[in-house]
């Protein structure tokens, strides 16, 4: 019996034109497997509405045709279902269809959903609000909301506001509770990820997985202008886990606390929320079409990567370490000269 499709169209998505959507899919489909039907949103929301109405219809796959937020928009109404997650990426950034190995070309990933090998993976929910990708807070949010106001979507927007508002942004303190108890963080955002990156291969928690049942929880601790090239070739490298200002650790479930509302973000949308945050994962919680042939293997950084990492570190830690010496000396010359002063 023929698998029955739906394919959801965000046509604003991303930087390209969708008008061909329909023809490619028309074209590489496997006809003989599925039974298919394409649908263009026509506002927000509209996306979770249809996915919602497939549910109901017993289709066995929805597939996101678009970029992260609309695979959000999507993924939300099939959790928890029967129904199949497929993504057919057409975003600016991608996150999760580059986390699973999905081809950024059209047609190929057409391939994966013909070859239609679906497994259970987890999902996140962040005050109820569902996350595929990562969530968070402080300058991620932040940026994800500055984002959303210009209009103009792509990376090069996106690298525009994160190199100009960067250094001017002020980290936050936060009380953050998990399984093994309490601790206070100051701290430059706070990202938790149940797959390995923001999107553009921009790696924030390499190591992370969508079926091991946990949350990579990542603290980024304020730095200064010159860790920045090295906070920035380490989320490129995948070695950022290995940065001596990201503190990372696993959980199933972490509650925050901080000072004052504010902006957070699921899976890049930015949303304002209250002081208090809850954040959970849910093992197995959606099926999703995966590409059965990728090579996970190149989620980990290669020897060049590394090493690149473990040198800039040592390079960082000796810096600090001069730092704190030259703090020092200066702290005893203001000491000496106000005894002579004396």
């Amino acid at each position: 019996m023929k698998k029955k499709i739906l394919l959801i169209v965000n046509p604003i998505s991303g930087t390209k034109s969708k008008v061909d959507a329909p023809s490619l899919i028309n074209t590489y489909i496997n006809k003989d497997l599925f039974d298919f039907d394409i649908r263009f949103t026509e506002y927000p929301g509209h996306a979770t509405q249809m996915a919602r109405e497939a549910v109901d219809e017993h289709y066995d796959i929805v597939a996101a045709v678009g970029g992260d937020g609309t695979v959000n928009e999507v993924a939300r109404s099939l959790v928890n279902t029967p129904t199949a997650l497929a993504v057919i990426p057409c975003g600016s950034g991608n996150g999760l269809a580059r986390h699973l190995f999905i081809p950024m070309r059209a047609k190929e990933a057409i391939d994966i959903l013909n070859d239609c090998v679906i497994r259970k993976l987890d999902y996140g929910t962040i005050n109820d609000y569902p996350f595929f990708c990562t969530c968070g807070m402080g300058f991620d949010a932040y940026i994800s909301q500055k984002f959303a106001e210009a209009g103009k979507r792509g990376p090069t927007t996106y690298v525009e506001y994160v190199l100009r508002e960067g250094l001017k942004y002020k980290p936050e303190t936060y009380e953050i509770q998990d399984d093994q108890g309490v601790t206070f963080q100051k701290a430059f955002l706070i990202s938790v990820a149940n797959a390995s990156q923001y999107g553009n291969n921009a790696y924030i928690a390499p190591q992370a997985s969508m079926s091991d049942g946990l949350m990579d929880v990542v603290i980024m601790e304020p730095f200064d202008i010159l860790d920045a090239p090295q906070i920035s070739i380490d989320l490129l490298n995948k070695t950022l886990d290995k940065c001596s200002k990201i503190k990372t650790f696993r959980s199933k479930h972490i509650h925050i606390h901080r000072s004052n509302p504010g902006v957070v973000h699921y899976d890049g949308d930015p949303v304002m929320m209250g002081r208090d945050i809850d954040i959970n994962i849910h093992p197995g919680g959606i099926n999703i079409v995966v590409n059965a042939h990728a090579d996970r293997s190149l989620r980990q950084p290669n020897l060049l990567q590394s090493g690149t990492a473990q040198m800039l570190n040592e390079i960082s830690v000796i810096r600090e370490d001069l730092t704190k010496r030259q703090r020092k000396v200066m702290a005893l010359g203001k000491l000496l000269q106000r005894k002579l002063i004396k």
